[in-house]
């Protein structure tokens, strides 16, 4: 079972995730922004992901100040962004080592797949 923590500012978008990562025997830590995405980090639980949109409400493409945030405090952390809108080649480029693309809207299976190939 993986921790996983889930940044999506939408509550109903993030409520989702959660329940899909839950059915899929992980632990999902929800977050509305960076503020809470950086306390579960501070927490003594290990995470194993991080799941964020990129286009959050305090930000625009603020998904990629998370993972970079979230990579300075556990180096080496998968991060799996999300978007509803498609995946440009200059967004690649600001994907943190490693980092996956996964569109919205996704499917439980094609959730699952992502964080499957995220944690192997």
């Amino acid at each position: 079972m993986a921790v996983i923590i889930i940044v999506e500012d939408e509550m109903f978008i993030r409520d989702a995730a959660g329940w899909m990562i839950e059915d899929l025997g992980h632990s999902p830590l929800l977050a509305e922004d960076l503020a809470g995405a950086l306390a579960h980090m501070a927490g003594d639980q290990h995470i194993d992901a991080l799941f964020v949109d990129l286009r959050l409400k305090e930000l625009i493409f603020g998904g990629f100040d998370v993972a970079r945030q979230a990579v300075q405090i556990q180096p080496g952390l998968p991060v799996l962004y999300t978007s509803g809108r498609a995946c440009t080649d200059d967004m690649l480029q600001l994907f943190v080592q490693g980092g996956r693309f996964l569109q919205k809207p996704y499917s439980p299976g094609q959730l699952e797949a992502a964080i499957g190939s995220l944690l192997h």
